[in-house]
Order: C-alpha cells, then sequence, then structure tokens
C-alpha cells in the first residue's frame, strides 16, 4: 500500500523547483497551490529560456490549455531537455480532441516520452486514440471508460497515466490504482485540475512516477474533503482549499486517504 505521507513529506523536504508550461488561466492559481504544498513553482516558457531553465528544474510540466504554435515549440524543447536531464516531466492534453492542432501537439509531445500523463478521461481516450467525447476541457465521458485505453496508453508510452475525476484511475501498465477522495466542489473553481498537474510533478521530483502520483493524488483530493468542511460555495472553496494543502501533514492524509488497488 502507498503511504501517502512519506512522498509528501519528501517533496516538502526537496521543496522542487518545477517549471510549468501551463495557460494563462492557470498561472496564478497554479502557483499559489503548488506554494502552499510546499513546492517552488516557475512559469517559465519564453523561447529564449526554456530550455536553460528546463534544465535548472527538479521536474517540468507542460498544460496545452491556451495554445499556440510558438508555444508548442516552446513546450517541445521543454520536455526534450527534462528528457535529456532524467528529469521527469508532466503533460496535461488539455481538450486534446477538440481541434487538430491540439491533436498534433499531443502527438508531438507524446512521442518525447513523458513520465506522467495527467488528464480527463475524455482526453486520455483522445491520447490513445479511442473515440472520445469532450467538450473543450470538460469531460463527457467517465473514468471508468477510460480505463483500457490509460492502460494502453501507460504500455505503450511508458507514462504513468492519471485519469482523474470523481474517482481517479492510476497506472503504469502493470500496477494500477483507484481513489476516491475528493469533493465536488473543486470542479466549480478554474484551474484547479491544471494545478494539479503542478502538484503531481512536485511529488515526481522526489518519488518514483508511479508512487508519487497516486500520493499527489490522495494528497489534494484529502485538501478538497477538508476544505469542503468550511466552505459555503466556490469563492470561499478556494480560500479552504489553500490552507488545508499548507495545513495537511503526512499523518492526516494516511488516515484519510482512500486508495485500493486496482
Amino acid at each position: 500500500m502507498i503511504q501517502p505521507s512519506r512522498h509528501l513529506d519528501a517533496m516538502r523536504a526537496a521543496t522542487p523547483l518545477v517549471q510549468n508550461i501551463t495557460n494563462f488561466v492557470a498561472m496564478n492559481v497554479m502557483a499559489n497551490v503548488m506554494l502552499a504544498a510546499g513546492a517552488s513553482p516557475a512559469m517559465v516558457h519564453a523561447r529564449e529560456e526554456v530550455e536553460e531553465f528546463a534544465g535548472l528544474a527538479s521536474a517540468v510540466t507542460i498544460n496545452i490549455g491556451t495554445l499556440d504554435t510558438e508555444w508548442a515549440d516552446c513546450m517541445v524543447l521543454a520536455a526534450s531537455t527534462a528528457g535529456q536531464r532524467g528529469r521527469p516531466w508532466v503533460l496535461d492534453p488539455v481538450a486534446l480532441g477538440a481541434t487538430a492542432l491540439r491533436r498534433t501537439v499531443g502527438a508531438r509531445l507524446l512521442d518525447l516520452s513523458p513520465t506522467i500523463i495527467r488528464a480527463n478521461a475524455s482526453e486520455i481516450l483522445a491520447l490513445s486514440g479511442a473515440a472520445a467525447q469532450g467538450r473543450g476541457a470538460d469531460a463527457t465521458d467517465a473514468v471508468a471508460v477510460a480505463e483500457e485505453g490509460a492502460l494502453d496508453l501507460a504500455r505503450r508510452s511508458g507514462a504513468v497515466v492519471a485519469v482523474t475525476g470523481p474517482v481517479d484511475f492510476v497506472t503504469d501498465g502493470r500496477r494500477s490504482a483507484r481513489l476516491s477522495n475528493g469533493d465536488p466542489m473543486m470542479p466549480c473553481v478554474t484551474a484547479l485540475g491544471c494545478a494539479l498537474t503542478g502538484v503531481v510533478g512536485a511529488f515526481a521530483a522526489a518519488a518514483p512516477a508511479f508512487e508519487g502520483t497516486v500520493a499527489a493524488l490522495a494528497y489534494y483530493g484529502v485538501a478538497g474533503e477538508v476544505a469542503a468542511r468550511q466552505a459555503d460555495g466556490p469563492g470561499s472553496f478556494q480560500v479552504a482549499f489553500l490552507d488545508a494543502l499548507h495545513s495537511l501533514r503526512g499523518p492526516d492524509i494516511d488516515a484519510m486517504a482512500r486508495i485500493e488497488a486496482a
């Protein structure tokens, strides 16, 4: 059984520098979430420095939410550098199935062997080549429908694949786990899913990819449950969620985490 506390403590002790090439909507939320968790976020995407910074970072995360061709080239440079340096990098293929540009960029990035792929069910189905339903960045496919696609994608790519939703599914193609923490208020706050990708990257900087991903998702889901006890709506939930990420300690997460082998 994976013990989230062990990996949370390791991440906080390391305070990993994580380079995030993410969308404009997510930058502020993601930075605050990662700081509250104990990581050091950097939003660096300029062509003139993206490779150099990727060489300095402990991990890299790439989110294609507000995509253009210039950013796509910079994403490829950062992912290539992370791979060359042996650093973990996380792919978040936002709304992958929506347009030809996103499918093309997603394929380019997948060819660069991401360490972890973190996405909703519709995005995982699209990336795996299966038929998917989706409405922009929102999933209209259930996580359970994407499990076989996630397994196939993990085996073909060598990545740990995390399908996130009401019940998360994580697999490396050999081992799989389901996590049932979280709260329905979480999707009501913009960019919390994008911010999760940064937290996964921070955990991956200090733990093996499968174990780190499971621990990150458990921590995030428990924080959502703690925040929901105090919140009256999405606005107060966002504040309470940051406080929960900051204040939660390992034993609390171990006691609350609902993780089962799949």
